[in-house]
Order: structure tokens, then sequence, then C-alpha cells
């Protein structure tokens, strides 16, 4: 999980590549408009900031946190939440089957190949909101393994999305603020592995089966490492090489037992069933039979290999039939008890088709009276909001889904999605006419994801709290004041979601409810929204309920399961900037034992404007024994419609003072202070369990600058030059705890640090000291991520106050990393990261061999390459890249197909020669002759 971003100031470069992964035909060669193009100006990646990348085979066996830089800053601490049981008079449709799953295989934030970071100053991403309705959410579309250059993804390269010049790793791992999310909401996080001929370059299934000679699997046993270390939940593997014969079928039992390696030590695994086992081909069986069960079950061990089959799109009746009978038939013949509701997981294609028909056919396929007959799982459900340029026939580099005042549209899309074609999990009839083309959708064909997937919901206990916080805004509020007006991207700090929306018992005229972002929300391009905008209480947003008022609403907002104890109360935080008038706002609450009733519970003096957020308490001490089995807000207009009506729900909180205040974080510390960026790293002791502790909340002079429940934090932007660094807990009542404080100060610390090379080749450091200048001044070196140096290098010198600069000899010259400290007199420490100058270039180290005329050339291990060069006597030899773009002289780290691994040479003078990204080349290896 090293980053190249740790050293050099990159280009954001993502992509939202429409089913890529897992088409078996390639898409036309031309940009997709969908695509994500680097952050820019304010939202462009930090120079220090930790981000997520790919990996390849012989790194994950080589993988460690203990070498790894940012390992800790790409861990996920939330636990799974456990889901409360099914409640079925308090769901939207009561025919649903609760134990029919969902997986959605999408992207996180912008689906992001290169500096893909946990959270950003970016609001206008992708953020996933309905978590209530999936079971897994898996990755697909994978990263850049590390230190890919991002500008080998140049201007000339977006232009054709195929032409993207650099290695994906086989691996893409969760990003952590996504796993943060989904634990939250009940709901698995899994990694992707993915294998193809066209976006893996000469990586192959091979180089993950590698046994070592007691018959492990080496890079298995690193998988579980780092799903355990990272807190991700298991793996969706999606083995694609499409070559006839590319998997022989001598590998299979490999593949199984690596399978079953991750699964027996307590990971999830799903499998997508492109293989046939029997022959190696892939032929996309979309259902289970005896050349595709080995993956499932093993017959002649009696043992579980993957825990369920994602099937592939053409999966209908027939296929559902047949795996219904054929697992039937295993329950009674091998006395398992497979559900195929469990291991079953009918695929949909949800980024190519989103709102065309054939979607809408598609999921009909797999539905018995209009109810699944298995689990459903999509692909790139993100594109909903990624597709809205494609949709929209912009061409590139116009990126309207990545502005702004855009993002009501991609909003909007996303409703459609899940909560149907009318933007209501409680009637998902489709339209007769499109109503929804202003947002280049149609809701004429898709029923949405709340029309066959039951709701599912976390709130259990007797304390809960919500901001309506969806994890971005373009300003932080605290306590309804703007803290921080930047926006911001952390998917860590999004609330649980509003289980339905939007759900509105009424007979008069349906409320508009939507979230503010404030007024820098642009809502102009639309006349489905209007309303007064307020921004947030606590996060980015608050929920905006607004329009004529002519009956009473009850918007059903949770579904839960909270204990009423004698000492339980509700409050609720809001702000009615509409005039006075008749209209009482009430708790609208349903308990378990009457599903049927709702018990209202009014907010004193409601239909009066307020001057501000205000917050009233309701005492619940009546209902002490009941059950919350959902609840939300009713509105009634009194005698007579209101027009215009609006109130703003900030905070809804329910609690009976059971929760302790958290103590202030132990061990706060500054770890990196970097002047020349106004960067900070900081840790702390995570010293309570999350039902104790939902978020630590960070503060720099009282600016809100971020949170996350973890024990380090990446500032990416200072709001000061010096001051206090406030770190709070957040109880699980949603109040704030006493904070823990360290100060800093960069005016009195050095600053302006730079390195270069001296006359003499030594590693030169140079800086600005403070004025006035304070005491000696200590300078260390330390490198890390050595490519080829065995130990890491240290060196520290102590000089006279005053001094500018140090030399120091004997260090790396092969663009290791390396981090310099200075401290001056009694001032802070300061950091500066870089990399030595790269002047080498290691020769190719691979274990190769020849057989006959056929030479074995297995991938470089190194690091840092970016050719290898095979001269036959003297001559280049050509290799073929992949996406069929030509003949290239030499072989292209992650772009030459496999035939670079194996080929027949009849020269009598074979040498190999590396180049590295600096474009350093090493010294000739002969592989035959000399």
């Amino acid at each position: 999980m090293v980053s190249y971003a740790r050293t050099k100031k990159l280009k954001k470069l993502t992509s939202a590549v429409v089913g890529a992964a897992l088409l078996v035909t390639l898409l036309p060669q031309t940009a997709l408009a969908g695509d994500t193009w680097p952050f820019k100006n304010e939202s462009a990646h930090g120079k220090n900031q930790p981000s997520v990348h790919g990996y390849t085979s012989n790194q994950i066996a080589d993988w460690s946190p203990e070498t790894d830089p940012y390992a800790a800053l790409l861990r996920s601490r939330v636990p799974l939440q456990q889901r409360i049981a099914p409640l079925a008079a308090t769901q939207a449709n009561p025919k649903l089957d609760p134990k029919v799953q969902m997986i959605t295989v999408a992207g996180d934030y912008g689906n992001a190949f290169i500096e893909n970071a946990p959270y950003t100053n970016k609001f206008a991403q992708y953020h996933f909101n309905y978590w209530q309705y999936i079971d897994y959410y898996s990755y697909w579309h994978g990263t850049a393994t590390a230190y890919t250059p991002p500008e080998y993804y140049d201007e000339l390269a977006q232009k054709d999305w195929q032409q993207k010049w650099f290695e994906f790793g086989i691996l893409n791992i969760p990003n952590p603020t996504y796993t943060d999310a989904a634990h939250k909401n009940g709901v698995m996080s899994l990694a992707g592995i993915f294998f193809s001929d066209n976006d893996r370059g000469q990586q192959t299934y091979k180089q993950m089966l590698v046994k070592d000679p007691t018959g492990k699997f080496p890079v298995a046993e690193k998988l579980i490492e780092m799903a355990h270390y990272c807190g991700y939940d298991g793996y969706f593997i999606n083995q694609e090489e499409i070559s006839p014969n590319n998997v022989a079928p001598a590998d299979i039992s490999d593949y199984i037992a690596f399978v079953k390696t991750l699964q027996k030590n307590g990971l999830y695994i799903q499998w997508y069933d492109s293989l046939n086992s029997s022959t190696g081909r892939n032929e996309f069986a979309r259902t289970i039979n005896d050349n595709n069960i080995s993956f499932l079950y093993d017959k002649a061990a009696g043992e579980n290999v993957a825990d369920s089959y994602f099937f592939d799109y053409g999966v209908g009746n027939t296929q559902i039939n047949s795996a219904a009978a054929y697992l039937n038939k295993l329950n009674s013949s091998a006395g398992t008890n497979f559900n195929l509701s469990d291991v079953g997981f009918a695929g949909l294609e949800a980024g190519r088709d989103r709102f065309k028909s054939v979607q809408g056919t598609a999921l009909n396929n797999k539905l018995n009276n209009g109810l699944p007959r298995l689990s459903l799982a999509t692909l790139g459900a993100d594109f909903v909001h990624a597709g809205l340029d494609e949709d929209m026939g912009l061409s590139w580099p116009v990126s309207h889904r990545s502005e702004n005042n855009y993002q009501w549209m991609t909003n909007l899309r996303e409703q459609l999605w899940w909560s149907g074609p009318n933007v209501d999990p409680k009637n998902t009839a489709k339209s007769a006419t499109n109503t929804v083309a202003d947002v280049y959708a149609d809701n004429r064909y898709w029923p949405g994801i709340a029309s066959v997937i039951s709701e599912r919901s976390v709130l259990k206990n007797s304390n809960f709290y919500t901001n309506f916080n969806t994890g971005h805004g373009l300003s932080y509020y605290v306590d309804g004041k703007i803290s921080n007006p930047d926006e911001w991207s952390n998917m860590s700090l999004q609330d649980v979601p509003v289980t339905w929306q939007w759900w509105q018992d009424t007979k008069g005229n349906r409320l508009t409810v939507d979230y503010d972002y404030g007024t820098e929300y642009d809502i102009s391009g639309t006349n489905r929204l209007s309303y007064q905008q307020l921004g947030g209480y606590n996060g980015g947003s608050s929920l905006a309920v607004n329009g004529n008022l002519s009956k009473e609403n009850f918007l059903r907002l949770y579904k839960s399961d909270l204990s009423v104890n004698s000492g339980s109360k509700m409050s609720v935080t809001y702000n009615k900037p509409s005039a006075d008038d008749q209209s009482v706002t009430q708790a609208g609450i349903i308990f378990g034992d009457q599903p049927a009733v709702v018990v209202k519970v009014p907010l004193p003096d409601s239909g009066k404007k307020t001057a501000g957020w205000v917050t009233k308490e309701l005492d619940l001490s009546a209902y002490a024994g009941k059950k919350i089995a959902a609840f939300g807000l009713v509105f009634t207009p009194g005698q007579k419609t209101i027009t215009n009506y609006q109130v703003n729900v900030g905070q809804i909180r329910i609690y009976d003072g059971s929760a302790v205040q958290p103590a202030p974080p132990a061990g706060l510390e500054i770890t990196q202070l970097l002047p020349n960026t106004n960067e900070m790293y900081m840790n702390w002791s995570l010293n309570s369990d999350y039902s104790k502790v939902k978020q630590y909340n960070v503060y720099v002079n009282d600016v809100y600058v971020g949170g996350k429940y973890d024990e380090t934090f990446y500032i990416k932007k200072l709001p000061a030059k010096s001051g206090v660094v406030k770190v709070a807990a957040v109880g699980a009542d949603g109040l704030e705890g006493e904070a823990a404080t360290v100060s800093f100060d960069l005016n009195s610390a050095v600053s302006g640090i730079g390195t270069e090379v001296g006359a003499d080749g030594k590693f030169v450091v140079k800086w600005t000291n403070p004025q006035p200048s304070s005491g000696s001044i200590t300078v260390t070196v330390n490198s890390i991520n050595q490519i080829t140096t065995p130990q890491p290098v240290t060196a520290q010198k102590v000089l006279p106050e005053g001094s500018t600069s140090a030399s120091f000899g004997q260090m790396p010259v092969n663009g290791d990393e390396f981090t310099v400290t200075l401290k001056a007199g009694q001032t802070n420490t300061v950091t500066y990261n870089g990399r030595f100058t790269d002047t080498i270039s290691e020769p190719y180290a691979g274990n190769w061999s020849w057989t006959g005329n056929t030479l074995n050339l297995p991938m470089p291990s190194s690091r840092d390459w970016r050719y290898l060069y095979i001269y036959e006597d003297g001559v280049a030899k050509s290799f073929p890249t992949t996406y069929s773009s030509g003949d290239k002289p030499m072989i292209i780290r992650g772009r030459t197909t496999k035939a670079s691994l194996s080929f027949t040479s009849t020269a009598r003078v074979v040498t190999a020669v590396m180049e590295d990204y600096s474009g350093n080349r090493s010294e000739p290896l002969y592989l035959r002759g000399k």
C-alpha cells in the first residue's frame, strides 16, 4: 500500500470504465465521458497524501505493514455491525423475502485508478448512500500498482480509455473509509481479485497459485493477513483470462485449494462463474452444474470452497431452475444444506445498461411473480453517477458529473436506481411516460432495487443519532455554524443513511425531501428543488422538507429495533425558515407490538418560524419496555394548506442516559509536520471500542478538519500556521467528549526544506531558519521502502545555530524514498519526504530458463521497472500489446500480453536489459551466448 504520491506531486487520474472487468467482449476504443479526470486546484492530490493502490502477486507475497509507511492509514477499524431481525410489517413491501441478498460490485469515490485517497477536499464524487439494500460491497476496476507515475496516463491516453500505459494490480483492496461505512451498516466489504488478458498485461493466475516447499500458498497467506490488518471481510474473485484453455485442468485443484485457504480463515469468498473447471475454458455457465460446482463445494473432500457465485448477466429462469435442481440433488446425495439464495447471485449490468429497457427485461427474467428467485448482484451501480456525462452525450474533457452544480442530477439518478421510478420505495410502479429526462435517465423500465430487495437496519440497543450527513459537503458545520468553509468528502463520517428515500404516507401532496448542502449547493438548474438553503447542523448536510403541506404527511425515516427505557428521550434539532403557521411537527413512532399504529409525539411550538436551529426534547418514558420498530416525522398543516412550507431537520437523537461520555484520547502526538505543504500526520490511542465511541473529531484552532474511527489521521491543509490540534471522541449518543490537545507552531520552525545532489555527489539538505534562529539544529535522514538497499540508511547530524544546510555521503542513488526531519532548538520537529536521485536500474533477476529454444521469462520482480528489452543478436525483439495496440520493441509493464512470458528464439545471443521509470537502463543480462 505504498503510494508513489508520497514523494511527488501527481495528477489525479481515475476512470469509470463501463463494465470492463466482467465483460466478455471489448468495448469500442473511444473515451467515455464518464471517466474521472485529475482533480484540480485545491482538490488536487496532496504531495504527502496517502492513497490506495493495486498489487501484483509478487507484491502481495512481499507485503508487510512494517515496511509500508501508509499501512496504518489504509485500515478500517469499524467492526462489522450486526443487523436487526427482519420485520415484514415495517417493510415498504412486506412480500419481499429478507433472505434474498444483494452484492454490488462497484467503485469508491471516483472509481480511482491512481491517487485513490481515503478522504480529500472534493465534494463532487460518487458517495454510496443505500447500504440498507445490500449485504456485500466489492470492487472490480483495479488500481495502478505502487510507484506508477500518473503521467503515464497522460492526455493522449485519456482520449482513449484503453490506452492506459501502466500496470493494474490483480488485487484491489477496499478504500478504508468505504469499509467504515459498510461496516456501520452491517455490510461486508470485499476486495477484488481480477485476471484478464487485456487489463493485467503479463500478470496471470499462475503467479498467484505458486506454492512454497511446504505446499502452502504464500499469496493466500498474505491475502489473509492483509484482510485482517486492513479490516475488510473477504474477496470477490473474477478469474477471467479469456484465452481458450488458459486455465489448464491440472491447475484447477490448486485453484480450489487456494480458495479454500482463504475461506477456512474466516474470509467471505464470492466467485464469478466464468470458469469451466473441467476444461479450463471461460464459459459463463450462469448456473450451477458439474462443470463449476468444484468452486463452491469440493465433493471429494466434502468441504466448502467459495461461499457464493456471481452468475453472469444472462442468467434467467432456465438457468435458475437448473441451479435449484442441482443444489437439491446435491443436498440429497451429499448431505449438504445449500440454499440458492445464499450461494447464487444473479448478475445485472448496472454500469453498462443503467436505465435502459434491456435492464428492466434482465431483472424481470430473474423474477417469479415479481419476486427474486435467488439473490442479486450488480456490476457498476456507481455508473448511475459516473455515466451522467455519457448519457448527456459529452466528450472528453467535459465532465459535468465531477462539477458541483450537477450533483443534484447524480443524486436523483441514484435515487431512481435504488428507490425506484417515483423515488418512493413504497411505490415502485414504472412510469407510463419518461418523467426524468431532465437528468438523462428513464423511469419507464427500471423498477428500482427497492422493488426486489427488502430494506435492512442496524439500529438497535437504546442509543442512536443521525446528523443526516451523507459523507461529503461543501462546508463542514458544527452546531449549525460553518466551522470549515472548504468542500470535503469522507465516507468514514457518513451517518447511517435514511432507510426509505423517500417513503411518505399522505392523502395529500407529497413534500419534496432533499439533502441540503447550503447556499453553495447549486440547484438552479432544476425546477424540482426550490427551498431556502440552510446547510447542515453537524456535518455537511441537513434534511430539507418543503412544499405545499395539504394533508398530514408521515415521512418514514428509519427502520429499527431500539429499546425504550424509563429514561429514554428523543431530541429533534430543526430549523424552520418558513413563516409562522398552524402546522404541527410530531415524532412518528411505530412500536414492534403494534406495527400498524403510528404513535405521534408533538414537538412544542413547531409551527413557529425559528431564528436558526432549535432543539426540542421529547420524553419517551411512557413507552418504557417497548421496542421502536420504525420512526420518522409527521407534518400536519392544520385547517388549510400551507404553501411554501419548509423545515430542515439537522439532527435526531434517541438516548436513555446509558452512553458514557468518552474520555479524551490518550497519547495524542504530531508524527509529521510538513511546512512546505502545510500537511500534518497525527496519532493517538484507540482506547475505547466502537460500542462506546463512534468516531474521533479533529480540530485545528476549533476549525473542523476531519474525523474517523481510528488512531491516526492525515490533514491535507492546515487552516493556520500555528495553534492547537484537538481530538475529541463522539459517544454512542452523539455527544462529543472532552478533547485531547497538542500545540504546533510552523512560524518558529524550520521551513523551505529541499534536497539536492551536490557537486561532490553527496546528498544535501537545505532549509530556511526561523527568525530569530533558536538553538542547534538536528537533521536526520532515513531511507524507507528500499528498492535495492539491503538495510535502511539512517544518518544524523547536529549543527550549530544558524546552519542552513547539511551534507551526507553514502546515500542511495536508486530512487529509494527518504524522510528528512529537522528540529531547531525547542521548536517543532518538521518533516520533508522525497526520493533519492535515481541513476541506476537493476538487471533482470527473474528465474528464467530455456526449454529447447523456448525462453521462459517470468515477470520482473523489481519494484522499479518500466520496460524490459530482449535483444536477439543485437536486435530488439517486438512483442504484442493488449487491446490490439500493436507490437512494441520491448516488454511494457502491464501492457504487453502474456506471450512475453514464454516465446521461441533461435538467436545465438539473447540479452535482457531493464529500464526503470527514470529512464535508466541496466547492464545486459546474457540469457544465451556471450
